[in-house]
């Protein structure tokens, strides 16, 4: 399925590797409400490191999506597409950016010293150390072939941006550093306003430096993930004031309050349309083993901690972490729903009745890869079904073959959204491009 010669390309995967697929999704360790989590392995010297080379596509090459889906790029030569967003007008907005330099006098373990180098060495051969475009492009398929035939820089300047939310005429951009905000006109390619300051959020070394933004339904709040500064609070746990969170901020007076604590690196969230909870998926901890410790998606309770750093999945003490803080583990909730270890969750979108019945409930989840366990997971776009809004089955591929046969990776998917017409949108921050997946009508 590699050697496409178009650009347009309807993908069909056979049932026996539909089947092939779902089995080796299933059967990963850490997956499914209540996972069975091994002992922690023993300490390493050289912790385990397996890196998927980026070298982004091939000639005419694409993800493989299930029969009855058609992948198209909506845009390719991108700089570091790492989050999409869809404004009410079908217009798609792409954060283009990167890790930004740590802030002066800023300190983080993990760049310094000989570790630090070699996890620089690593952290650029799988893609993630070219400079931040520090931008949001805009791509317009009005004629919905799926591919954009318009493409203008609609903000620039910016500082890593990444997550972004439209509320009413004003348009909110999560920085590496804060909230910003400007006046949007529906239709509007190229934002002329200066930002104005909403809130500050956690900064500094930002060893997780993604920040993404989801507005409540009525559009009075917006909730900000802000991942850890340290792999278990290495950096001493004033380093990690305020991080490992999810932040409520007031859209009309940037006030803010810790909504939940305790998740090491939250990105993607979503309101589940049953229920209208708050859900994310979470990146969790290092160097405990290949099957420790699992990411996961799970709802998001206010007030509720989640164990990071001190414990995991509940209340599994994670030993390393000194001192010691048996309060806050007594206080520890479990998540609800394991997707393996070192998956690398991302982008999260809830499903539609747009996308066919099997399809229609339930959670998309793009997932980066992993870079440290042997033999790799992630490097694709899965689906988590739900009922009732719950998970209500094991997770299945939806996009896949970002990694090739000798092991290089193609591309590598960070954020998803779906667009105006329920296709779902792929940022792909190795192969430079944003993919549509939409069903074959």
């Amino acid at each position: 399925m590699q050697g496409m010669k178009t650009a347009l390309c309807t993908v069909t995967v056979l049932a026996a590797c539909a089947a092939a697929v779902l089995a080796q999704t299933t059967s990963l360790p850490g997956v499914g409400p209540n996972p069975q989590l091994p002992p922690p392995a023993k300490k390493k010297l050289v912790p385990t490191v397996q890196v998927a080379d980026a070298v982004g596509w091939p000639e005419g090459a694409a993800p493989r999506a299930p029969q009855g889906f058609r992948v198209t790029a909506l845009a390719r030569g991108l700089e570091h597409p790492r989050w999409v967003y869809t404004l009410p007008n079908g217009d798609v907005l792409v954060a283009e950016s990167n890790k930004p330099p740590p802030a002066e006098g800023a300190k983080n373990v993990h760049a310094e010293g000989a570790k630090g180098k070699a996890m620089g060495f690593f952290m650029k051969k799988a893609g993630a150390g070219a400079p931040s475009a520090n931008r949001i492009t805009l791509l317009r398929d009005a004629d919905g072939d799926g591919v954009a035939e318009t493409r203008t820089v609609f903000m620039s300047g910016l500082n890593s941006p990444f997550g972004m939310a439209l509320v009413g005429n004003e348009f909110f951009v999560a920085n590496a550093d804060g909230i910003v905000k400007v006046p949007y006109t529906a239709g509007q390619t190229t934002i002329q306003a200066a930002p104005v300051k909403v809130t500050d959020l956690p900064a500094g070394a930002n060893h997780h430096w993604t920040k993404n933004l989801l507005a409540s339904r009525d559009g009075s709040k917006l909730y900000a993930t802000v991942g850890s500064n340290s792999n278990i609070g290495d950096n001493g746990m004033a380093s990690e004031e305020g991080r490992a969170a999810i932040w409520e901020v007031d859209r009309a007076t940037g006030n803010k309050r810790l909504f939940a604590t305790g998740l090491r690196n939250p990105n993607g969230m979503g309101w589940e349309p049953q229920t209208q909870v708050l859900w994310t998926v979470v990146n969790e901890r290092d160097e405990l083993g290949n099957d420790l410790v699992p990411d996961y998606l799970t709802s998001v309770k206010d007030g509720a901690f989640y164990g990071w750093p001190w414990s995991y999945w509940g209340r599994n003490v994670d030993t390393r972490v000194t001192p010691p803080n048996p309060e806050m583990v007594a206080k520890a909730i479990a998540p609800d729903y394991g997707l393996g270890s070192h998956v690398a969750p991302l982008g999260l979108v809830f499903s539609d009745s747009r996308m066919p019945a099997n399809y229609a409930s339930g959670a998309f989840i793009g997932q980066h890869g992993s870079w440290n366990r042997k033999p790799r997971v992630g490097y694709n776009v899965v689906f988590v079904p739900f009922a009732n809004g719950r998970p209500s089955g094991m997770p299945v591929e939806f996009l896949g073959g970002f990694v090739g046969k000798k092991g290089e990776a193609f591309g590598r998917p960070v954020g998803v959204a779906l667009d105006g017409r329920g296709a779902l949108l792929v940022a792909d921050d190795v192969g430079n491009v944003v993919w549509r997946v939409a069903p074959v009508r």
